[in-house]
């Protein structure tokens, strides 16, 4: 709708003769409206994934989601877009329960880590926004650049639940991650059935 009001003034603009020099009046509706489009289509697939509602003492941020995060290195490029949703993507990461090490010391229990002690950093490669991993790392990924790592906060509700994981991670538990997302990849092919379960399941 909002599309349609706006290619329609556009439009007008031209009709009534409010630009000067009407031919190229009607060559910049055309380009606008290509744009106007463009964007459309892309917010479609891209949504809006979080918006702060507030920011504590330690600077970390509270989505409207729950999510808690901190950035702690900027993107790349700060121009740059974030990954679409079934676009590949390459992160790193470790994950504490408790509470980080600088936070809480030893009490920091490292569950997991895409450094391994002799393989070095293996990022952990995934589709973003699609359900391939918890909720709280698919909203914190689509709202992130390349380059850029924050700290999460992610609670059972956008985690495990009530019945953990893999034996190490409790039921109810808090997670603590260090992420970095460290390269947007390649937009997979989607067909319409994939396009249709992308509509019905919205993140």
């Amino acid at each position: 709708m909002i599309r349609n009001v706006a290619i329609f003034l556009i439009l007008l603009k031209c009709a009534l003769g409010w630009a000067p020099h009407q031919q190229s009046c009607r060559r910049d509706a055309i380009e606008k409206t290509l744009k106007i489009s463009s964007a459309f289509l892309i917010g479609s697939i891209v949504p809006s994934v979080s918006n702060a509602e507030e920011v504590d003492s330690d600077g970390y941020i509270t989505t409207d989601r729950g999510l808690k995060y901190k950035v702690v290195k900027p993107p790349n490029d700060p121009n740059s877009q974030g990954p679409s949703r079934a676009q590949k993507v390459k992160a790193k990461y470790t994950l504490y329960l408790n509470g980080f090490p600088e936070d809480v010391g030893d009490r920091a229990v490292k569950i997991d880590s895409s450094s391994k002690p002799i393989l070095g950093e293996r990022p952990f490669e995934f589709l973003a926004g699609v359900s391939q991993v918890i909720k709280g790392w698919d909203l914190a990924i689509m709202d992130m650049k390349e380059g850029e790592a924050r700290k999460l906060v992610i609670t059972s509700e956008l985690g495990y639940g009530d019945k953990g994981a893999g034996g190490k991670i409790p039921g109810k538990a808090t997670l603590y991650f260090d992420v970095e997302l460290a390269e947007i990849g390649a937009m997979s092919k989607l067909g319409e059935e994939q396009y249709k379960w992308l509509e019905e399941h919205p993140l």
